[in-house]
């Protein structure tokens, strides 16, 4: 058997299981005096979902047939699928996976004890897309109280290169920022018709020319562990290594650590530890031209 083959059965597989543990009455339904299917019927998924019988019994059956994000979500809906079994369904069906959009970012509460735990040197959590979904103390202040943008703004890979100051603090951005459009490439590679890809595109490219002149070379590059030469305005410069270690909570989040690599940058970590966060400035308040010749000055 083909690996599509084998994928398309385990897709039927994990559709009919759920089928048959949904019951009339989750969906509304009378149950009816007799069934000999325990849960639904496949013609009631198929009714409730908005697709035909014949097509429903074939993405059962494994047969070799296209389906729609659209689709998928409407018979998820009617079996009452959870986000993880959703992003599993998902999976198997070679779609992109679902994003929810419109919640907050969020980490468990243990992530946040880890956070806290690792300071004073800086850590945060980044979700797939690179969105912040959680930083320390330590981190907030090196970097930019973030969390007083609008959630899209809250994304490493933007503030990178619409925050005039972001430029300064990484340091040797001219020579990093080519590397981090190359990582966003090939992570965006495997599901670049996400909504949260495309809204992140757009965004970078309304913002900033530099980031479009990059994304055209079509250079790709892995999540690596680098070096970095941090220039802080208040504690100075510290050198770190940035250490990604990847978590099980949430699928393609990683944690990122920037590590001293000797005494004078732990004890710049220490004075940053008192030091008041910056606010970001909004980057709707001046032109994306400007932001280079900001970081300039």
């Amino acid at each position: 058997m083909s690996q599509a083959a084998e994928r398309r059965r385990a897709l039927g597989e994990f559709i009919r299981s759920r089928r048959e543990r949904t019951t009339p009455e989750m969906v509304g339904m009378a149950p009816g005096l007799r069934r000999r299917t325990p849960g639904l019927r496949r013609e009631e998924v198929a009714l409730l979902s908005g697709i035909g019988v014949t097509w429903y019994t074939w993405l059962e059956q494994g047969r070799d047939i296209n389906a729609s994000a659209q689709v998928m979500n409407a018979v998820a809906r009617v079996l009452q699928l959870n986000d993880v079994e959703q992003a599993h369904l998902f999976a198997l069906a070679e779609l992109p996976e679902p994003h929810l959009a419109d919640q907050p970012p969020q980490v468990s509460p243990a992530i946040r004890v880890m956070l806290d735990q690792i300071s004073p040197i800086p850590a945060v959590v980044a979700g797939p897309h690179w969105e912040i979904l959680a930083g320390n103390d330590t981190y907030i202040a090196m970097v930019g109280d973030y969390r007083q943008l609008p959630v899209c703004m809250q994304n490493t890979l933007f503030l990178y290169f619409a925050d005039p100051e972001w430029r300064h603090l990484m340091g040797d951005w001219e020579k990093n920022a080519p590397r981090l459009v190359a990582k966003m490439r090939a992570a965006a590679a495997a599901d670049l018709t996400d909504p949260a890809w495309q809204r992140l595109l757009r965004q970078l490219e309304e913002y900033s020319t530099e980031f479009r002149e990059l994304w055209e070379r079509q250079e790709v590059a892995g999540m690596d562990n680098m070096v970095k030469h941090i220039h802080h305005r208040e504690v100075g410069d510290i050198d770190t290594e940035v250490v990604h270690t990847w978590l099980t909570d949430r699928r393609g989040t990683r944690m990122t650590v920037y590590t001293p690599l000797n005494a004078a940058s732990r004890s710049a970590y220490e004075r940053l530890a008192t030091v008041a966060p910056r606010i970001i400035p909004d980057p709707r308040t001046f032109a994306p031209a400007a932001v280079g010749a900001m970081a300039a000055a």
